[in-house]
This record gives structure tokens, sequence and C-alpha cells, in this order.
């Protein structure tokens, strides 16, 4: 190939928090870690940076001080009763193994584990999805997501910096804009990379950037990971792997992560004859917004919806449950897609107003949270707890967001709507008697309405009523004006699918042998086993699923290399 083969200890395919974790692992071992990224340095720590840092931990003190009551064993009630795993011959064999491994990481070992890296957690825990309405099935029994501060750079920071540390001490090598494109395989094993070195672009952190190859390079080492994600940037392998249950995939989707995530890495794998698993279990939001301020193509923000907000579909008929807001993702999705007249269409609505807007609306992600990601207690204390008016970022997309309109009557917002989604005109008159029917069940203490219900349960949680839950109220009452509408999109986000491994983290062929010398970490094993969610994800999960992952690969290359 012209230059001459390097060699290493390791070599980590991407520079996520997955691939830093597993790298972190074996620098602590005192081998020697090569770690590359198509992308430039500005991308260190990946998908992770710009999440929002929630982490999944079960029976914390957070919890306990919050008065939530949770153990091990509702966790993995829960677990199983969302995951739904069917596949246990084949494609679940390892997953499920992997996920009860993981919930008891999550009641055990994990939260001294990740203070002892570094990472700080707010006192903040939050309840994602509430759940579909019945103990047998999908949900959080209790608040589980546990928020970081610094969001998901202060999970991904600590890591970042051991890995650049070795860097500069020349225990380990970080190489940019480095490109696999092969698994190099040796009478059966894996035994190091050949892929090209992309030309220098300066681009910032989650740019689309080059693909104009310089050089060429190889790598040889004792074993290799796949840390590079899944492919919720590639719209087309989303297109292509869309499951027929959840009806037709949308003509138009927005993007929750950057194009770099695009599914390389489950190609290298399968080329090197590994078995990639539950491609058809994926993770979309179906309350997605347009990034008024983009940084990569199609750039969707997801709305973190407290319950209260009445969610309709593009024709203007009220979900149904569990079609709530922060209830269920995937059966809201799923409906979306299937029903005869959701599906014709690509949106849908939420719409409430000011006063839900002011407590209710929280954005995903680092960029959306500056008083969280700067580590600004008081900030949060202030804005949060005892600010007036929607959060700054909120009110940023209440005025530029070309997804948001609002008025002070219900016919001036339903001209808007229909202005802003003219393929699918709204009626006033549906719309009202909706709310007003909605509306109707505020006044007492009992309600046969599941949403109102579900507000109502919400608000017993102490961490709810302070921070997240609105006290009901008509949506209609002039007082809690203006009207807001916001038109919602399916944002594309994580593969719950990937390469099959067993709990070393070591990948498997199709007939179940080890492909030796290769791991997998992170989303590219669908988060542990090849989809260690099932169908449906507790939120927390991904961070976690990263974290958990990559120490688990880790520790077995340094047990298996030294």
């Amino acid at each position: 190939m012209g230059a001459k083969a390097l060699k290493t200890d390791v070599v980590i395919i991407g520079s996520g928090l997955s691939g830093l974790v597993a790298a972190a692992e074996v620098i602590d071992a005192g081998l020697h870690v090569t770690v590359l990224d198509q992308e430039n340095s500005n991308n260190l720590g990946g998908q992770a940076y710009w999440s929002f840092g929630g982490l999944f931990i079960v029976d914390s003190p957070e919890q306990r001080h919050l008065r939530v009551k949770d153990s091990f064993e509702l966790a993995w009630s829960d677990w199983r009763d969302s995951a739904q795993f069917d596949r246990l011959e084949d494609q679940d064999a390892w997953a499920v193994k992997w996920a009860k491994a993981y919930v008891e990481f999550a009641a055990e070992e994990k939260r001294s584990w990740i203070r002892e890296q570094g990472i700080e957690l707010t006192p903040v825990v939050g309840w994602a999805e509430r759940g579909s309405g019945a103990a047998g099935s999908h949900g959080n029994s209790v608040p589980r997501f546990h928020i970081s501060w610094g969001t998901g750079t202060g999970v991904s920071g600590p890591f970042a910096e051991k890995v650049l540390q070795a860097h500069r001490d020349g225990k380990a090598d970080l190489r940019f804009r480095h490109r696999v494109t092969e698994l190099v395989v040796t009478d059966g094993t894996v035994t190091g990379v050949r892929g090209s070195v992309l030309e220098p672009d300066a681009s910032a952190r989650g740019v689309r950037s080059s693909r104009v190859v310089e050089s060429e390079f190889e790598i040889h080492s004792q074993a290799v990971v796949v840390a590079t994600g899944g492919i919720g940037g590639n719209h087309d392998l989303v297109r292509k792997y869309w499951p027929d249950r959840l009806g037709n995939a949308p003509a138009h989707m927005i993007s929750g992560v950057p194009a770099y995530v695009d599914g390389s890495g489950l190609e290298l794998g399968e080329a090197a004859g590994a078995n990639v698993v539950n491609r058809d279990r994926m993770w979309h939001y179906t309350e997605g917004i347009r990034n008024w301020d983009p940084i990569w193509p199609l750039h969707g923000i997801r709305i973190l919806p407290g319950p209260t907000s009445m969610w309709f579909d593009a024709n203007g008929n009220r979900l149904p449950a569990p079609g709530l807001p922060g209830h269920d993702t995937i059966g809201t999705l799923r409906h979306l897609r299937t029903d005869p007249s959701s599906s014709a269409f690509d949106h849908s609505w939420f719409v409430l107003n000011q006063r839900i807007i002011e407590k209710e609306f929280a954005l995903s992600g680092s960029e959306q949270n500056p008083d969280l990601t700067n580590h600004d207690r008081k900030a949060v204390v202030k804005d949060r707890l005892f600010g007036k008016g929607a959060p700054a970022p909120v009110a940023a997309f209440l005025e530029h967001g070309a997804d948001f309109v609002s008025s002070d009557t219900l016919e001036g917002l339903v001209a808007k709507m229909n202005a802003i989604a003219p393929e699918a005109q709204l009626d006033t008159e549906l719309l009202r008697r909706q709310i007003e029917s909605r509306d109707l069940q505020v006044e007492n203490a009992f309600s046969k309405d599941s949403q109102m219900q579900s507000i109502r349960n919400a608000r017993r949680y102490l961490g709810d009523r302070l921070m997240r839950v609105v006290a009901p109220h008509r949506i209609l009452d002039p007082a809690a004006g203006p009207l807001i509408a916001v038109k919602l999109h399916v944002l594309t986000r994580k593969s719950l699918g990937g390469l099959q491994t067993d709990l070393s983290g070591r990948v498997l062929s199709p007939e179940g042998r080890l492909l030796n010398g290769l791991y997998a970490v992170g989303e590219a094993s669908g988060f542990g086993g090849g989809g260690m969610h099932g169908y449906n994800a507790l939120e927390g999960t991904f961070l976690g699923g990263c974290l958990f992952t990559g120490r688990q690969a880790g520790r077995a290359i340094c047990s298996q290399v030294i």
C-alpha cells in the first residue's frame, strides 16, 4: 500500500464515549492504544458530547432523597416488559444477558464507579418514558433519569481528558482524519485495520467534513474495537431497515445526530464475518423540531416534554394513549406511522400555552442547556425553579424556530398552523371541541381523561411538581396564554441493534463462533450483545450502555492481551 504498517497493542475505531472508555481501561492496564477517527479532533467525545447527559441508575441516594422507592427487581421487571425480547434462540441470545448485567450494574456499582471517573450528578432525577399505561408493559415505574453536571460533556469529558493525557505522555496515539475501510483478517483472526487518511479539515464539531483521500494506512494490533456508533445520520439506511410494524418511514425526517453517524462500522464488521442482528429495532423520536441554528445536515432537536401539552396528528385528531408527551416513544411513533389519518403526513402537533411552555419544555442536548452544561448551579436554581418566562434556549426557538407559532386566539393559532403546514389544513372547530372537552376535566380532582390522570400522578412526585409539571389548568384560559403550537417531526437518533457480542464485548459470527481479536462497544454493538434494549429503551441507557460496554470490553482485552 506504499506505507509501512504500524503496530500497536489495541486499535479503537471511533473516539466517541464507548471508545474512550475502552481506551481508558486499556491505558490503565499499561497497554498502548491507537484511537482512529474519520473526523477531526474537534469531535473528540462523539455523539455523547451533544447529549443531555442522562444516566439510568437504580435505587440511588438521589432517588431516595426525593422519596422514590426503587429496586433491582422493579427495574429488571420494567426492562423486560419494555424490551419484549422475542428472538431468544438467536438475535436476542446475548442481548438479554447484557440487559440483565446492565441493570445489575445500574443498581449496584454504576453510581460509585462513575463518581470515581469524575462524573458528578445533579440532584435532579427525571421521569422519562413514563409508560404505556399497564403494569406489564413498556415504561419506567419510577423516575430513574439522573442528569449529569456538564450534561453530555460532563460524561464524555473525563474519559476524553484521560486519553488526551495518555497521548501527551506517549502512552496512546490519537489519529484523526483516519477512516477505516477494512478490517485485516489473518487465519480467522482480526489482526488490524486498513484505511484512508483524509485531507485536513478544520470544520467545527459536528459539521459535515470532507471525504477527500490523501493517502492510505495500515495498523496491526492484538485487538480491534469497533466503536463507530449506529446509522441515525444515514437516512437511506434508516429507511432500508425501517420495520413493517412501524408502518411506512416518513418521506421527510430530521437528524438528531451528525452526518458521520453513517453505519460504516457495522459494514466493516459484517465484511469481516461478524453477525449484525436486530437491524429493524430503532429509537427515533416524534417530538423533533428543526434547529433554527443548525450544525449538521437536517439538524433537529428533541423536545423533552412534560405531560401537559395536547398532542394532535396532522389532521387535528388528538392522539390516543399511550400517545402522551414523554410516555411511550415507540408506541407513539407506531401510531403516527400506521394510523390511516396520521400516517398520510409526516408531522404532528403539540398545542399548549405560555404557562405550560415556561415550566414543561426542555430541549435535549448540551448546547440547549447552558446552565447544566456550564455547571452553573445558581443559574439552575434561579432559572428552573424561580425563573419567569420560558428558559432562554426555548425562548429562542419561540422567536426563531420555523416550527413554532403563537396567538391569543385559537382561530389565529390554527391560521398560523395551516400556514406552516399547508399540506394538511386543520379545522378550528375540531380542535376547539377536543380542547374544551379536555379542559372540562380540570375542574375537580377526578377525571376519566388518561392524560389528566397522568398529570396529577406526576405532580405527586416532588421533582416533577417543583421543576417539570405545571399545575392543572385550562389550555384555553386567557390568563395562561398566549396559545402555542409546535409542528413536530420524526427525529432519527439511535440504532437498537448492532454487532452481536458476548459479555466480554467479543464479536460473534452468524454461526455463533468468536471472531478472534474483534470487539464492539456502544451503539455499534446495540449497546451490548447486539441489542440489549430489545424493542424499547427506558432512557438514560444509551450513555450508560456506552459506559458499560466500553468498560467490559476494555477489561476483557486487558485480561486477554497482557
